[in-house]
């Protein structure tokens, strides 16, 4: 990344700042203790209650809340799973190094939430369909797009999103607790997958909710003691400009901040968020990201009507404009604050300060939290990292165990019943969370840098080539399978190359001469995200014009001029997919507790699972129902009397799934505040533009 540097400046090398504070580190006390442990119980508190509150032992219950979500959790959750400690950290860690520039990536994402539920959601609800794969395959036929979906989705969650917020958490903890970082991140997960696994999306819904609040009383707090101590707003305007460490590389950009660090469209040359970049780069892999991702979509179609999910659209939109107030500024404070650390240009020294020699922005937020905050409210603000860790990291792996369940294993056991899909989504879950403790020595490294620039480039490689073929898939009737595998396996394949290259070729640091490739060194990885867009544009236009049309069953109710189409009488809207096996064949493997002999035999230990032992007396038997009627809660997997009626109903009447229909009224609200959230947007871009 290149910086401008205005003529009147001069890189000079200044007399060596006093060491990095001395020995005495600030660490949370008592106070801040229970307010952790306060924090804890409250979440666990609203797990169990959301797990009394939701039918979680069918798939649609556990995996989609039950599809009877309001507006305001469904909106909460969306804030909150966007919103992890990657944002925190990488956010502020970006303001103190460049300015308010990346805050475009949360300003693009309001639009295009907004755009998640006028113009997807209502071809998502009409298709029925549970996951984005699933949608895929629907669309378009055949199984290898969906399967390169799946596999693509969980390669993105557990090596970009987990990998991540870990580093971002692991940096805080480090810093406020001391602990050993393994002892905190089994705790964290440990804690997070107990909810997850039992109370399936209502529980992390429910609990995003409530640490959604949490996270915005602490950041509002500390935003208005950071702007108490740098002593206002004239102040950080004034004194950011002049927040130069003490030493730096002489004749050099080092450390000193950009002439631009206080708008958001830049030189479309020299600087390091080009303006056309942004409007077409950005908001392609953006639209990925709100439109199509499983994390989240799978929180707007658990909504209970589609009005509620475009309300729950709106609250996340409006949320959107805090991160810049409360997060981002105060990055940019700490950096007037502790200059010499925060934003130290020595590689030596700013590996002596942070272990890292590329710079030390990434601590901005944390450094302001355990240097500014009296005792109490470092311990609120670590429960609000926390609670943006595990909002997080909870999103991915009900998410993850969503697609992995429904697209994969139900791809490769095609007559697995309701219960044993019950089971593997839940252990897949502890196997992410096992994925998780063996990827952190990856994670810590890791070049930290810009963590949120760095995280953002890396997407822009991978999510443009799945964004066209949901757009085109949603709105153009004559796209087909053909057009969208290729297109999505060139695009894929050519933003995989580049992708390696940065791997390969490293940007330069700020004193270092930049000897990349041109393709590296003259094409921003915005510009490159709008050519790998209209390369698989082009593709997928060409592919589909040259070969067979779609089947009627591929367009009716899965496009944007189609969604009103009648439903098939033989449609299985209620099934994971469409398939052969009838209702009455799941019901039955349900109701006989989905097992055979065998699989009882391979099953054993597994706490979820039912086993019954004929042999034992009466009294033994009452006491092993208890037993297992506790765990089965626990787990939410029902267990039915003998002798009862066989027939299940179904999570949704028929001729409710798949409803497009809304109130005049409420629906007449939302859009209005749609012209108004639009108009906000439109009036804060301008603003910073």
């Amino acid at each position: 990344m290149t910086f401008d540097v205005t003529a009147g400046r001069q890189a000079t090398s200044m007399p060596p700042p006093p060491s990095p504070s001395p020995g005495g580190v600030t660490t949370l006390g008592t106070v801040d203790i229970v307010v952790l442990v306060v924090y804890f119980l409250l979440v666990l508190a609203v797990g169990f209650w959301s797990m009394c509150r939701t039918k979680r032992s069918t798939v649609d219950g556990y995996f989609l809340a039950g599809k009877n979500m309001t507006w305001w959790p469904v909106g909460a959750s969306l804030f909150a799973s966007n919103i992890g400690s990657g944002h925190f950290i990488g956010l502020a860690g970006s303001g103190a190094a460049a300015g308010i520039g990346a805050i475009t990536y949360e300003w693009s994402g309001m639009m295009v939430v907004l755009m998640l539920g006028w113009l997807f959601l209502p071809i998502y609800i009409a298709s029925g369909v549970m996951t984005m794969p699933e949608y895929l395959q629907r669309r378009f036929g055949g199984r290898r797009t969906r399967l390169f979906i799946t596999v693509l989705s969980l390669f993105i969650y557990i090596f970009t999103k987990i990998s991540v917020d870990m580093y971002a958490g692991a940096l805080f903890i480090q810093l406020a607790l001391q602990w050993n970082i393994y002892l905190a991140v089994v705790l964290l997960l440990s804690i997070t997958a107990i909810y997850t696994v039992a109370g399936g999306l209502a529980a992390v819904i429910y609990t995003d909710a409530a640490q959604t609040a949490i996270m915005l009383a602490g950041a509002v707090t500390l935003m208005g003691f950071s702007f108490a101590e740098v002593g206002g707003w004239d102040a950080l305007m004034d004194r950011y400009a002049n927040a130069i460490p003490s030493v730096r590389v002489p004749n050099t950009t080092c450390g000193i901040p950009r002439d631009d660090a206080f708008h958001i469209f830049r030189d479309p040359v020299n600087s390091d968020l080009p303006w056309p970049g942004i409007i077409i780069g950005m908001t392609i892999p953006s639209m990925w990201y709100w439109c199509s991702d499983q994390v989240i979509v799978q929180r707007s179609l658990a909504a209970k009507t589609l009005t509620h999910a475009k309300g729950g659209s709106l609250l996340a939109a409006y949320l959107k404009i805090l991160p810049f107030f409360a997060i981002m500024l105060p990055g940019m404070i700490s950096r007037i604050l502790y200059t010499d650390e925060v934003a130290c240009a020595d590689p030596e020294l700013c590996k002596q300060i942070c272990g890292n020699p590329v710079g030390c922005t990434d601590t901005a937020y944390a450094k302001l939290v355990m240097e500014l905050l009296p005792t109490g409210l470092r311990g609120l603000m670590m429960a609000v990292m926390i609670a943006a860790l595990m909002s997080s990291l909870t999103s991915i792996f009900n998410s993850a165990s969503t697609i992995f369940t429904l697209d994969l294993w139900k791809t490769f056991r095609s007559r697995a019943s309701e219960w044993e899909l019950m089971i593997v989504g839940r252990v897949f879950v502890l196997v992410l969370v096992v994925v998780s403790v063996l990827w952190i020595p990856v994670v810590q490294a890791s070049q930290g840098g810009q963590l949120f620039i760095y995280i953002q480039s890396i997407s822009t490689y991978l999510q443009p080539p799945v964004s066209i073929i949901f757009l085109t898939g949603c709105f153009w009737k004559r796209t087909n399978e053909k057009g969208a595998f290729w297109g999505l396996a060139i695009g894929l394949t050519v933003g995989c190359i580049r992708m390696l290259l940065d791997f390969i070729y490293p940007a330069p640091l700020c004193y270092e001469d930049d000897d990349r490739p041109a393709v590296l060194k003259d094409v921003h990885y915005l510009y490159f995200s709008t050519m790998l867009s209209f390369l698989t544009l082009m593709v997928v236009v060409a592919v589909s014009l040259a070969t067979e049309e779609p089947k009627p069953e591929q367009i009716r109710r899965l496009t944007w001029f189609t969604r009103f189409d009648p439903v098939e009488p033989k449609e299985q809207v209620f099934s994971v997919e469409q398939s052969t096996k009838s209702l009455e064949v799941i019901t039955s493997q349900t109701s006989e507790m989905g097992v055979t002999e065998g699989e009882q035999e391979s099953s054993n230990g597994k706490a979820c699972h039912h086993r019954k032992d004929s042999s034992s007396s009466t009294s033994s038997v009452e006491s092993q129902s208890r037993l297992w009627s506790a765990l089965y809660w626990l787990c939410g997997m029902e267990r039915r009397k003998e002798g009862a009626d066989s027939s299940v109903t179904p999570s949704a009447p028929e001729q409710a799934i798949n409803s497009l229909e809304e109130k005049p009224r409420l629906r007449l609200i939302v859009n209005i505040n749609l012209l108004i959230c639009l108009s906000v947007t439109a009036f804060i871009i301008g603003y910073w533009g």
